[in-house]
């Protein structure tokens, strides 16, 4: 008997490597397009921090300072220096730009909202003290007028999208 001879070859064909390089051409791309998204909101959340980090500062130097909320350069620099960067901590911004704390705005009764729109425009690192002012609910960015000098509210634009906003009340 004659034995055949099959000519059997492996190996894969040009169409299945052609579809395994687009399947995997596909999954880097959405990996590469969620990437700057996903950074930024890491950025946003460390931003979000060092404000409830401002806040815990603030309300510590109410406390030795007969409940005033720091008002001027001087007093500014105090809460950043003794209050927020001791024992080698740092205050600065994500990604690596010092915040810049803005002297208190005071609000009124007759001025009972202030939005965000017009508070922040080109505002960069600035962080904003809003004193006789809360947060109101629901609503990022927007202030509305609290009775009493101890009350205050910080606001700080976030890369994304949005306006943090936190207050003592």
């Amino acid at each position: 008997m004659q034995k055949r001879q099959t000519n059997t070859m492996k190996g894969f064909t040009i169409i299945e490597v052609v579809l395994v390089l687009a399947i995997a051409g596909l999954i880097f791309l959405m990996v590469f397009i969620a990437l700057p998204a996903l950074q930024r909101s890491q950025r946003d959340t460390q931003r979000r921090d060092d404000m409830s980090r401002l806040m815990s500062a603030i309300t510590a130097y109410q406390s030795n300072n007969n409940g005033k909320i720091p008002t001027d350069a001087t007093s500014k620099n105090t809460l950043v220096n003794n209050y927020l960067t001791t024992g080698g901590d740092t205050f600065v911004d994500p990604d690596g730009n010092n915040y810049e704390v803005q002297t208190p705005i005071s609000i009124s009764a007759e001025k009972t909202q202030i939005s965000s729109g017009t508070t922040f425009e080109g505002s960069g690192h600035k962080v904003y003290i809003m004193i006789n002012a809360k947060c109101k609910d629901g609503s990022e960015g927007v202030v509305s007028y609290k009775k009493g000098n101890r009350n205050y509210a910080v606001l700080y634009k976030l890369e994304g999208a949005g306006i943090y906003c936190g207050d003592n009340s």
